[in-house]
């Protein structure tokens, strides 16, 4: 399975309906909500998120497995593979001098904590 999922853009506006990531400190928008499937992410200050992937857009997708996205000629792992909640497994990696996320679905779900 190798699907497209969404593109993340870095925004400095509060999005409606965002979702917090404690662990990368980091609000986020469900793409599924957006009619291009767009996700946007609005970083604290203090997030670990590496610069490279805050200052560049991102191509996700939907994958089996992370494996096999991992060891191939080229590819340089940013942020090693990390599960996001309960229902995510996620690894972003440069390719072709681009950001790719690729996403295994542990179950189907989003996040549960939204901005006030």
């Amino acid at each position: 399975m190798f699907e497209f999922d969404h593109v993340g853009i870095t925004t400095a506006i509060r999005q409606p309906d965002e979702n917090w990531v404690e662990q990368s400190r980091v609000w986020v928008t469900n793409p599924r909500h957006h009619p291009e499937h767009v996700e946007f992410l609005r970083y604290e200050p203090d997030s670990t998120v590496p610069e490279v992937i805050k200052a560049n857009p991102h191509i996700a997708f939907r994958v089996a497995s992370l494996g096999q996205h991992l060891d191939q000629p080229g590819v340089e792992i940013i942020i090693p593979p990390f599960v996001v909640g309960d229902f995510l497994e996620v690894v972003f990696v440069k390719k072709y001098n681009t950001i790719f996320e690729y996403m295994h679905y542990l179950k189907e779900g989003w996040f549960g904590v939204k901005e006030p």
